[in-house]
């Protein structure tokens, strides 16, 4: 069984950082690329970032273009966000994700209907 699960969530001042990772399990993803999504209250479920199978590209909301960074370890079957400067627009679940087919080539998914396996989502709250 797949299992994609999150952590690293919580409570962090405007200005702050955390770092939120996602474990997979019953699946090497190494071959896939992964992905975060944020979805607030009221709101749609939103891109946030995706990195590439062989991590040589990445691609970031322009909500959070030079405050957030992914990343994967390949040995560990995890990837990460790491989040800086965080703002409390920022607050939401926050949630990985996989698709199900190979993304060879130089697109990347940033749409919620291009991936099929999702964790069950950490509470990132950010206070002013």
């Amino acid at each position: 069984q797949v299992q994609l699960v999150e952590s690293g969530g919580g409570l962090v001042q405007a200005g702050g950082s955390r770092r939120l990772s996602c474990a997979a399990s019953g699946r090497t993803f190494s071959s896939f690329p992964m992905g975060w999504f944020r979805q607030a209250p009221g709101k749609e479920r939103e891109f946030v970032a995706t990195i590439s199978w062989n991590s040589d590209s990445i691609e970031y909301a322009d909500s959070v273009k030079g405050r957030f960074t992914i990343s994967r370890d390949y040995a560990k079957n995890t990837v990460s966000l790491q989040m800086n400067s965080l703002k409390p627009e920022d607050t939401a679940v926050y949630f990985c994700a996989a698709p199900s087919q190979y993304y060879p080539g130089p697109y990347l998914p940033r749409h919620v209907h291009e991936y099929y396996y999702w964790g069950q989502g950490t509470q990132v709250t950010v206070s002013s």
